[in-house]
């Protein structure tokens, strides 16, 4: 299969998303990191994202809550082009009712080649990456064959 290369320029939109448990961890690290986050595009699933304004005074594009489809929004916005990385702090010790739209959620960001951190040292690392805030060539599977596959 072939790639297309997708730039990220040094300003990335980014999707922050948290589960209940998560929420108060996620705002602790996005605390940390405000000043390098501020920098960028921020999203964010309704409850976290409202959290993140109130208490961090950040920007952030607010969606719906994760269970009223905000997860299903950000993965539109992953298949769209419109989100280049996704901090997704999840919680492993706790089922729930919306894990298919989780699941899904974290399929298109493989699909789609995004980097994805779903725990603090992974997101500590990513940010901390020096193609952070630099240009970076995203490849991505040409998936026009795959579109086209019913037209033949």
């Amino acid at each position: 299969m072939d790639y297309i290369r997708i730039p990220l320029g040094p300003r990335k939109r980014i999707a922050l998303v948290a589960h209940d448990n998560q929420k108060p961890d996620l705002l602790e690290w996005v605390g940390f990191n405000k000043e390098l986050l501020s920098q960028h595009d921020l999203f964010a699933t309704g409850t976290t994202g409202s959290l993140l304004k109130e208490k961090l005074d950040l920007e952030v594009t607010v969606l719906e809550s994760g269970p009223l489809g905000g997860d299903q929004q950000i993965g539109a916005m992953i298949a769209e082009g419109k989100v280049d990385f996704l901090i997704f702090f999840w919680d492993p010790l706790e089922p729930l009712p919306h894990d298919p739209d989780v699941k899904a959620l974290l399929r298109l960001a493989a699909v789609w080649n995004i980097p994805v951190a779903c725990n603090r040292a992974t997101a500590d690392f990513l940010i901390s990456s020096p193609l952070m805030n630099g240009e970076y060539h995203r490849l991505v599977k040409d998936y026009r064959s795959y579109r086209e596959r019913l037209k033949k």
